[in-house]
Formats: structure tokens, sequence, C-alpha cells
């Protein structure tokens, strides 16, 4: 297994809001989620503090990846999340906030939550009952039975099924 495989999703679920909220203002800012495109990938990069390689992420054809925006501001992404589409389930590969989200001097806090929602969501479109399954880092895999509801499955295969899907969807899409 290549070493990009096997990562495992290594985020901390910081909230759970019905938006992005601005952690010095607490102002709340809505959000949207769309697809990539490799224009937006340019600032997308190591060196500007990315952790993974999502030029790698874009060319699987498997997977699609999207990209957490406010509303009215598409150029600054806030995260970014690579979905598989799989015969009974959305498989989650990564989850990213953007360098400025992360740590104790974050800009916003909810990112990580809302794009965790847009997986279920997109899951529900596609006629999988909200099933989400995705690799945990051994450390989290209480964080995110705690924080998203997951199930804890075996090895570090966690799935969010129908009811907590439906809990993280009415959390950030209530207004949809």
């Amino acid at each position: 297994m290549k070493e990009h495989e096997k990562q495992g999703i290594d985020i901390e679920i910081d909230e759970l809001a019905n938006s992005i909220k601005n952690v010095v203002s607490g102002d709340s800012f809505q959000t949207e989620i769309s697809i990539i495109t490799k224009a937006d990938l340019k600032t997308v990069t190591k060196k500007n503090g990315w952790k993974f390689d999502w030029k790698f992420e874009l060319k699987q054809p498997e997977r699609d990846v999207y990209k957490l925006t406010i509303v009215n501001n598409q150029t600054i992404i806030q995260g970014l999340i690579s979905l598989g589409i799989k015969s009974d389930h959305v498989y989650m590969h990564l989850v990213e906030s953007a360098p400025f989200n992360k740590g104790k001097e974050k800009i916003y806090s909810g990112v990580p939550g809302n794009l965790v929602a847009f997986g279920c969501k997109l899951s529900f479109q596609r006629g999988h009952e909200g099933n989400v399954a995705f690799i945990s880092k051994t450390q989290l895999i209480q964080h995110y039975q705690d924080s998203l509801g997951a199930i804890h499955v075996g090895g570090r295969l966690m799935i969010i099924e129908t009811e907590a899907a439906n809990r993280l969807i009415s959390r950030y899409f209530s207004n949809l």
C-alpha cells in the first residue's frame, strides 16, 4: 500500500455548527461546497502549508475533490475533502482544513464538520442512506465516535450511518 493510501483521516472536529465561525469575533459565515478546479490548486500546495498532495487526489479518476468556501468568496478555500462513490456508501479519502484554519491560531472553526456533513449529504443524494466510511488515525477513533457519531467497525475503519449522518446534515444544511 502506498504511503498516501494508509494515512487515515487526521483532522480534529472542532465544532459542529450551521456554518463556519470566526474564532475571534464569533461571527458565523454561510458556506458553499463545490468541485475544485485545477486553477484552485495553484495555491493549495505544501509550500503554502497544506499537508496533503491535492493535485494527486484530483488526478484519481474514482475520486472527486470538493472545496469549502464562504458564500460570495470562492477564491479563498477554507478546506478540502476527497470523496469516492462506492456501491453502497461514500468513502472519505482525505479531509483538510486550510492552513489558516488549523491549530491555536485558526481563523475559522467548523470547517472539518462542515466537510464531513457534505459527504453524508452526498451519500443520501447517491441513494446510500447517508453512509460514509473512512480510515481514522488510531488516536482519533474515540474523537470521531464522540464528535461525529461514527461507529468503529474494526482496525481503523469507521462508518457514519444514517442516524448520525442525519444529525450532521441537519447541523450544516438546515437552511436548505
